[in-house]
């Protein structure tokens, strides 16, 4: 078979029952989106060539979390020169954060960026400590508004996510604009500050320099050692829970559906983003078996205006789940903000 038939990518895969990771090559055939796994370690076929809809060659790039067969893969490294030659790319991650006054407006920033190209591989609500904050405003401890800056990054809730694209540093920068909002809206009148921002400290979202302190910024929120970063900003009080399914965050739909809860006049407490393993799912849906029909179709005619009439596809893929019974909204709210966040 001809090496311009398929693409190699080491992928690795987190076995919770063996609390290690296992390693696979994993094969993509772009002419008919097949997918073929190899177990490194025991030196055999762990998957047959299968046809899979649910991978795409776009989705093939170091750094990048792939699901095949509910299986989560991080893909750590090109399996061969051929692949490396022909998908090497510019991808690159950074921070995209949505400061304490741009919280009403965090579903549009979100648009913004998934329609700006880029992949949102984390998503966490926090609310800093001083000394969060601190280490995190390090370099602007000799500026004069050094201490107006730690109040206000303290001051309520923030939006941290890594973000991911090519030459992602640079092109958030530049979709942000000047820091100044006054010089942003003369300069980049289209920028995220303009728009959105009101000065120079509170200017909506912020945006590392580098490559380098994109890295630094984005340990910080999002330790890899396995580090707890900044706590979540979950209230658990009067709450209920919204997730928005797989398939809609996959369709760059997070955004919209942010913006129409909020503009409900709910306010969000938390946010996070998560990617769930099976036995997690079967665990958080137990108290659902045989109880609760999905009702999107019926929805579109009855309710037209609802979320799963909007942005949902069918029975299974329809959107957004939501909590039923009001007892059962702090429960859900724990499950994702205490346990699964721990």
């Amino acid at each position: 078979m001809s090496q311009d038939n398929r693409f190699a990518f080491i992928a690795e895969w987190y076995d919770p029952n063996a609390s290690l990771f296992r390693r696979f090559e994993l094969l993509y055939y772009p002419k008919d989106g097949s997918v073929e796994m190899y177990d490194v370690k025991n030196h055999r076929t762990f998957l047959k060539r299968t046809k899979y809809d649910g991978l795409h060659l776009e989705d093939l790039f170091i750094g990048n979390k792939v699901t095949v067969f509910s299986r989560h893969l991080s893909l750590v490294d090109y399996g061969d020169q051929y692949t490396a030659r022909k998908l090497g790319s510019r991808k690159e991650r950074t921070l995209a954060l949505i400061k304490p006054d741009a919280g009403p407006r965090i579903g549009e920033l979100i648009d913004i960026i998934i329609n700006a190209g880029f992949t949102i591989t984390k998503a966490k609500m926090m609310v800093l400590s001083r000394k969060e904050a601190m280490d995190f405003y390090v370099d602007h401890q000799s500026r004069p508004f050094y201490n107006e800056l730690l109040q206000f990054i303290t001051s309520g809730s923030i939006v941290a996510m890594e973000i991911l694209g090519d030459d992602a540093v640079s092109k958030w920068k530049m979709l942000l604009g000047p820091a100044n909002s006054g010089v942003a809206q003369t300069e980049a009148p289209d920028s995220i500050r303009a728009t959105f921002g009101i000065d120079g400290i509170r200017n909506a979202a912020h945006g590392p320099d580098s490559i380098a302190s994109a890295a630094q910024e984005l340990e910080l929120f999002f330790p890899s050692g396995g580090g707890r970063g900044p706590a979540n900003s979950a209230k658990f009080i009067n709450c209920t829970c919204c997730i928005i399914k797989p398939h809609a965050v996959n369709e760059g739909l997070p955004g919209k559906i942010i913006k129409a809860i909020l503009d409900e006049g709910f306010e969000i407490s938390a946010l996070q983003m998560f990617n769930l393993e099976r036995a997690t799912v079967e665990e958080f849906y137990e108290i659902y078996k045989g109880v609760v029909a999905e009702y999107t179709e019926i929805a579109r005619h009855l309710r037209p205006g609802t979320l799963r009439a909007l942005f949902g596809k069918n029975k299974i893929q329809n959107a957004v789940h939501c909590t039923d019974l009001p007892e059962d909204g702090l429960l859900e709210v724990q499950y994702f903000f205490k346990i699964l966040d721990n």
